[in-house]
């Protein structure tokens, strides 16, 4: 699957994963505005998958826009740059791209020369993407001993990423390599990514798979059923911290308590050097009715408060490592995140 693409005639083509898993379906974006649409209403989700998005969402602005006024296009992909910044706050893949697009976007000269250059810059983004996945795959497989039972959180695959996947990435090259025995998904509430959409991969994969409820991970780590976790991550901090889908924090915990490797898989663009530590990230807060609603049905009274945080962080001394396209940090800190963020 292609989970994003540029469509040559002007438009960015995205798998709707709302609909999943019962309907495979493509969308064309001609706008910035549907761009940004289509991010906050998680048609296309997943720090990677932003960020290859939100680059083609540059480029079809310099694409769309009228005319050879150098000073209006650059008001223009301002523009544009603001509202894709302003869809996810969490994601640092997202800033990553926008950033570099807009460099681009200053280097290139004619508005003609933008256009070409920025549409170049995106598809160059999404392959990048595909070859970190693949990178991140291979380091990831050798941590993993054969016949392992790896469990996941959120949808960390080919949906999340321009293709591949990388906390999926690792668990379909560890089956490549004979080592997957099963992989057990978390739904992971409110939005069921892991049974929506992890559940959805691993069936097109063919890899043994079992979904449990979020809360069913410690009594599987306690029976002695799992052998390793593998999550994604949408912000890596310069310690080594990390903000992930909500529950990541609670399984990492689980991990240690019963003696289960964590491991983070994330491309370097996912490393945010600017920010120190964890207690820097922003933390997206979503609609309560996620929470308060299930497939059109209310679950609890109106008076009740919701709390709806998208993501939580987790500190970097309960990850074995962070796996990236780069190579691998072991027992992550600021060293050895540092030697992998400035590597080339």
């Amino acid at each position: 699957m292609e989970t994003v693409s540029w469509v040559k005639s002007g438009a960015v083509r995205l798998i709707d994963q709302t609909l999943l898993p019962n309907k495979l379906q493509y969308i064309e974006l001609k706008t910035v505005e549907s761009v940004a649409a289509a991010i906050v209403g998680m048609k296309v989700r997943g720090a990677p998958a932003i960020g290859v998005t939100a680059a083609m969402g540059m480029a079809l602005a310099a694409v769309k826009f009228r005319g050879a006024d150098r000073e209006k296009l650059n008001s223009a992909l301002d523009s544009a740059a603001e509202l894709l910044a302003a869809t996810r706050p969490t994601a640092v893949n997202l800033f990553w791209a926008l950033d570099r697009m807009k460099y681009v976007a200053a280097k290139s000269g004619s508005v003609e020369n933008v256009r070409k250059a920025m549409v170049a810059e995106a598809e160059k983004i999404r392959r990048e993407d595909v070859e970190a996945c693949r990178a991140i795959g291979a380091f990831g497989a050798k941590l993993l001993k054969k016949n392992s039972r790896v469990l996941t959180h959120c949808n960390a695959g080919g949906l999340a990423t321009a293709g591949y996947g990388t906390a999926l990435g690792v668990i379909r090259a560890a089956r490549d390599a004979g080592k997957i025995e099963r992989v057990y998904a978390d739904e992971t509430r409110p939005w069921l990514q892991g049974a929506k959409l992890t559940a959805f991969e691993l069936a097109m994969e063919n890899i043994p798979a079992t979904l449990i409820c979020d809360n069913m991970a410690g009594a599987l780590m306690a029976r002695g059923e799992v052998d390793a976790v593998v999550v994604g991550a949408d912000r890596i901090a310069a310690n080594g911290d990390f903000a992930n889908k909500t529950g990541t924090y609670g399984l990492a915990v689980l991990a240690r308590a019963h003696g289960v490797p964590f491991y983070v898989a994330a491309p370097v663009s996912t490393i945010d050097m600017a920010t120190p530590d964890g207690a820097g990230i922003v933390i997206e807060t979503r609609d309560e009715r996620e929470v308060r609603i299930i497939n059109g049905v209310k679950i609890c009274p109106d008076e009740t408060e919701v709390y709806n945080p998208a993501f939580d962080v987790t500190p970097a001394e309960l990850a074995t490592a962070i796996i990236t396209e780069r190579g691998v940090a072991k027992a992550p800190n600021a060293n050895n995140i540092k030697r992998l963020a400035c590597k080339r």
